[in-house]
């Protein structure tokens, strides 16, 4: 009589666990299916050491970054990129933060061709001393020698006039030679290589020709692997970064100056 009664209890303890595991079975699929942040924290608070805990823990997580990762990209700033970067240092979005931070910084960031217009604007007051200046290589004691010598007799008139003034305007314009970024990776050279392939096989006419090249550049947090493609007009640079931030991809102009 004992003996039956201890297999009595044995398989209604089988029968429970069976029910259990049927139970849990069940609340997880309608979990899933209703895959949301308060459907998977029910089921974890119902099922604390489940076994399906681990991953709907792993799910929340996933679902409350692509939320923030949503309203970065609805803001759009370097601002709401940095803060997703804080809270998400090693995210599924977080390597695409990083190259959007990139491309606000990058974009920024003066020409150095402003230092040379400032330093035009002030020698237009004084073109003696500007043209003795980079004569004698820009020193001030070398730039007062040169402005000591007489000027040169001016050119004869018989003497072959210059370009008009709107061929050399095109023929600059049509030297002026810039580029794209891409992205600005942390990890290694090797995930710009990674992106390009990705980006080459998604728009294959749009990337048509083009070559890329990894820019190293060294940071506070270490370096950042640039992906960019230069040696393209400026017209083209606009046109190929137009396309692609329609499609939602990262993408800046970058001026000659810039490389």
């Amino acid at each position: 009589m004992v003996m039956n009664k201890a297999v009595i209890g044995l398989c209604f303890a089988l029968l429970l666990g069976v029910y259990g595991c049927s139970r849990q079975q069940s609340d997880w699929e309608k979990t899933r299916t209703a895959n949301t942040t308060d459907s998977y924290e029910q089921f974890i608070k119902k099922y604390p050491n489940g076994e399906f805990t681990a991953q709907a823990q792993a799910r929340v997580k996933e679902l409350y970054e692509e939320r923030d990762w949503q309203k970065a990209r609805d803001a759009d700033t370097q601002e709401a990129y940095q803060a997703f970067l804080k809270q998400y240092p090693e995210g599924k979005w977080t390597e695409e933060a990083r190259i959007r931070v990139e491309n606000f910084t990058l974009a920024q960031a003066p020409p150095n061709g402003a230092s040379a217009g400032a330093e035009a604007a002030n020698t237009a007051g004084n073109p003696a001393s500007g043209a003795a200046a980079n004569a004698a290589g820009g020193t001030p004691a070398a730039a007062s020698a040169a402005a000591a010598k007489p000027s040169p007799p001016a050119a004869a008139p018989s003497q072959a006039p210059s370009a008009p003034p709107a061929k050399v305007a095109k023929e600059k314009e049509k030297g002026k030679r810039g580029g794209i970024q891409l992205g600005a990776f942390k990890s290694s050279s090797a995930a710009a290589n990674h992106r390009w392939a990705h980006l080459e096989k998604e728009y294959p006419k749009l990337l048509a020709g083009l070559s890329p090249t990894v820019a190293p550049k060294k940071t506070a947090s270490g370096t950042l692997y640039r992906l960019q493609v230069v040696g393209l007009s400026e017209k083209r640079a606009r046109e190929i970064c137009k396309s692609l931030t329609a499609k939602s991809q990262a993408c800046v102009v970058i001026h000659a100056a810039h490389h």
